[in-house]
């Protein structure tokens, strides 16, 4: 197995949970002798710093080049008063358009060992485990004409068969390999884009016998996020009622720094922690890496199809938790820093690898 991956720390503290997580990769392809290679670019404000551009063209040619991208966070209050299209995010965005992504696949998981930093009562959110899949370039954020007058502002909702189609298609083929449930949310009483979404996904279903679907209106989807999260597997969602319902379903993990993302579908598929740059606490040590881990975690899976690796992280990261390791956003626990956090996944990793390696010698 080679995997080229392009490593943009980004800003903030993106170079410091990306050293984690490229940590849990070399270690991965150390035990299990693979090829992993690594090649690092800038991004975001530290590329505004080198080469007054958010996305200098090496960044974006290596990202093209690569087989996956791993990204830290970008985002510098230094830059916020630039012209929009030359600020920090500008550049994740045209490296997201570039790169051709249309699936936000973002896990929402209760881990048992966070049930103290959760608003949910725990006898709701134990054992939930979803999977949000988010259609992310169509939509209300890109239908035309939008725009805006004196006395009026308009966007438009539009999708087509084809848009629908192959994000169901994600949904149900993810599906298949989990709990074998899909779950499509629409507003199909009121709207017709929701209407020709609801009927798409009914079409793609019967290629999928051996999934259930269901259907939900999105009202009604977000109050069972936090009243009875453990009946959903995959969540299937268009653009903006996605963006709505991942951030809501953060709620079961409760807290944002063990949160993973990776936008597939494109030319080259994209890994990043949901969190942001977060630069007041950027060289404190205080940064949680488990969301940048966990993200590699979904490389390995998706992009290196590296499925029983990737549950190896994944499963490394909950042992951490339950040796009751915290870092600062995790509440009460045997306090660790960023770097002791890494160290204390990578030696779970080993101990779970070493487990399975022995196992299957025997």
């Amino acid at each position: 197995m080679k995997l080229n991956i392009t490593v943009l720390p980004g800003d903030g503290i993106g170079p410091e949970v990306t050293r984690e997580a490229v940590r849990i990769l070399r270690a991965v392809s150390d035990f299990q002798g693979y090829r992993f290679h690594f090649e690092e670019r800038l991004i975001g404000g530290a590329a505004i710093r080198e080469f007054s551009v958010p996305l200098p063209e090496n960044t974006l040619e290596a990202c093209l080049a690569s087989d996956a991208v791993l990204l830290g966070a970008v985002g510098v209050p230094q830059f916020d008063s630039l012209p929009r299209s030359r600020r920090p995010e500008a550049g994740l965005l045209s490296l997201r358009r570039a790169l051709g992504g249309f699936a936000n696949l973002r896990p929402a998981i209760a881990y048992k060992a966070l049930a103290a930093c959760s608003p949910l009562r725990p006898e709701v959110r134990d054992g939930a485990d979803i999977l949000i899949v988010r259609e992310l370039l169509g939509g209300i954020y890109f239908g035309e004409p939008r725009g805006s007058a004196e006395s009026a502002a308009w966007n438009t909702m539009r999708y087509s068969v084809e848009e629908v189609e192959r994000i169901a298609h994600v949904a149900f083929g993810l599906a298949a390999r989990r709990r074998r449930r899909v779950t499509s949310v629409d507003k199909a009483n009121v709207l017709e884009t929701s209407q020709l979404w609801r009927e798409v996904v009914t079409r793609v279903a019967r290629e999928y016998p051996q999934v259930n679907c269901d259907h939900l209106y999105v009202d009604t989807c977000a109050m069972q996020l936090v009243t009875n999260p453990r009946r959903f597997d995959v969540l299937l969602t268009e653009n903006m009622f996605g963006d709505i319902l991942s951030d809501e379903a953060a709620a079961l993990s409760g807290s944002l720094g063990v949160l993973a993302s990776a936008t597939v579908g494109g030319g080259v598929d994209l890994y990043e922690p949901v969190h942001g740059s977060a630069p007041d606490i950027a060289g404190t040590g205080k940064a949680n890496p488990l969301g940048a881990i966990a993200s590699a975690a979904l490389l390995l899976r998706h992009s290196a199809g590296l499925d029983a690796e990737a549950t190896a992280v994944e499963g490394a990261i909950h042992e951490v938790l339950e040796w009751g390791y915290r870092t600062p956003d995790l509440g009460e626990g045997e306090r660790v820093n960023t770097q002791e956090m890494g160290t204390l996944v990578e030696q779970a990793l080993a101990d779970i690898l070493d487990r399975r390696h022995s196992y299957h010698a025997v």
